[in-house]
């Protein structure tokens, strides 16, 4: 399909603009058009899942796959770097690409790509073929994400979809759960290769559903605009390598040089895209609606904030405080229950309310649990304090994802659809790689100022190390509660409206 128009017989359910209660884009909004739309929901959110857990559960194993690929420490972070680059670079083009052959088909195509790559990673026998195929594992991953965004808001009428994006929002609660465990057990008990081999069947389960559940939608015609391929290409290659190499770079000139030339790259792609007179690959009339353009910054705060939150809290209940790896992710277990239950019914609630209190009152509870957990870390209180502060900040997620999304997506017409879930999912990742590198820079940075030449892992500390040692992950946590401080203000932009409608 390359028309406007559906092909004969296939389902249409286009979202537009509306401002109507009780309608939903092609007519009353019947009970089994939702029901529909949540079992193609239902479908793509396995998938989703699973590259989320794929993003985390990998860092478990890789003591692991140093021993078992002879690989040392250099070459093991590209496993987790060719993965982060091949899903974060390409995400700008693939939501369009959605626009243009079809969600649905591109969901597809990236899951097959996924579940393919995740057999070779697991059959990889040198850390050379790992690191490729966790590059094309990545491309997978780029390729189905946006399509997720993309579909739920064409499927669903803006009036009703809250307690859709709540869901969507919620999966990520539910990956930051299962990653680590998951990863834990299948390392410990079959191998490494198994954190790649469980993706083959829940893939296939997947790939059935999505064939059978999720409709085909209308097509639009889309000329690709390849010199903003190019750009923007460029640009996020230079951004992202450079941000997740920085630290075991030494955040050298050759880093800088990267990252200022990649940010020079971008502002030329931004140029382009206003002054193009082809169709530009990320239309500036998305960041005509204010929301948009404020929820875009509000995930790329959620992005940072999800990546560096557990680096500092691991490490201190690991080396700071001799806990076992699956002792510390228990720990977290409130967080993702609490975001799983309360996610879709956060999202139900801004159906008829206004999202905007509910986002700056998330950001404000997580700036909140972030001081309460500065001060843990900081003093002598027992680890067990943080299944109360976990428990608020799988609350204050809650009142996050969902209104940031709705607000995103509530005026995006069916065209952009594509686009707008690209770029929505772009600053997402662009936030989470900005979170990685600076918490890992931090981290050092403080390590080194407050226990200067003492080596911290995988040995027991002294009680004064130990205390120092909490300082140093207490302060680097303290730019998780920043960006939640910041994350109010952003939140506070989005336009008041109700139920799907503007006031």
């Amino acid at each position: 399909m390359t028309g406007d128009s559906p092909r004969p017989g296939a389902y249409d359910p286009e979202v537009t603009n509306t401002t109507s209660e009780s309608t939903s884009p092609t007519g009353p909004a019947g009970s089994g058009d939702l029901r529909a739309a949540w079992r193609a929901e239902s479908a793509l959110l396995i998938g989703f899942l699973m590259i989320l857990i794929d993003s985390t559960i990998v860092s478990v194993a890789t003591p692991a796959i140093m021993t078992g690929l002879r690989a040392g420490v250099a070459e093991v972070i590209w496993v987790s770097s060719a993965y982060l680059l091949a899903y974060a670079v390409p995400l700008l083009i693939t939501g369009r690409m959605g626009d243009r052959w079809g969600p649905k088909r591109l969901y597809l195509i990236g899951m097959t790509v996924f579940t393919g790559a995740s057999l070779w990673c697991g059959l990889a026998g040198s850390i050379g073929m790992l690191i490729i195929a966790r590059a094309v594992q990545g491309l997978g991953a780029a390729m189905l994400s946006p399509q997720t965004m993309t579909l739920i808001t064409r499927l669903f009428p803006a009036q009703k979809r809250g307690a859709a994006m709540g869901a969507w929002g919620a999966t990520a609660g539910v990956a930051t759960l299962v990653g680590p465990i998951l990863g834990g057990v299948l390392t410990s008990t079959v191998g490494w290769e198994w954190i790649f081999f469980v993706n083959v069947p829940i893939g296939v389960i997947a790939l059935v559903m999505a064939w059978r559940l999720v409709p085909d939608l209308p097509t639009h015609p889309h000329r690709f605009d390849w010199p903003g391929v190019v750009l923007s290409g460029v640009a996020m290659f230079l951004i992202v390598f450079g941000l997740q190499e920085g630290e075991s770079l030494g955040w050298g000139p050759q880093v800088w040089s990267m990252i200022v030339v990649g940010a020079i790259v971008m502002g030329l792609f931004v140029w382009w895209q206003a002054r193009t007179s082809r169709e530009p690959l990320v239309p500036v009339r998305l960041f005509a609606d204010r929301n948009f353009g404020a929820a875009g910054v509000g995930v790329t705060l959620m992005g940072m904030l999800v990546t560096a939150m557990p680096f500092p809290m691991m490490l201190w209940l690991q080396d700071g405080r001799g806990l076992s790896a699956s002792a510390a992710a228990l720990l977290t277990v409130p967080s993702a229950v609490v975001s799983i239950v309360m996610g879709p019914l956060a999202g139900r609630w801004i159906d008829s309310h206004d999202p905007r209190p509910v986002a700056v009152a998330g950001f404000g509870l997580l700036a909140l649990s972030m001081v309460a957990n500065v001060i843990i870390m900081g003093s002598d209180t027992s680890p067990l304090w943080l299944l109360v502060t976990s428990t608020t900040m799988g609350l204050a997620s809650s009142g996050i994802w969902s209104p940031l999304s709705v607000s995103a997506t509530r005026n995006l017409p069916a065209d952009l659809a594509g686009a707008g879930s690209g770029v929505y999912n772009a600053a997402r990742q662009l936030g989470a790689v900005i979170g990685s590198a600076a918490i890992a820079a931090l981290i050092a940075n403080r390590l080194g100022v407050l226990l200067p030449g003492v080596e911290t892992s995988g040995v027991r500390l002294d009680e004064a190390a130990q205390r120092a040692y909490g300082l140093a992950m207490g302060e680097a946590t303290l730019l998780v509660a920043i960006c939640a401080l910041v994350g109010i203000v952003v939140a506070s932009l989005l336009k008041p409206h109700r139920g799907g409608s503007a006031n």
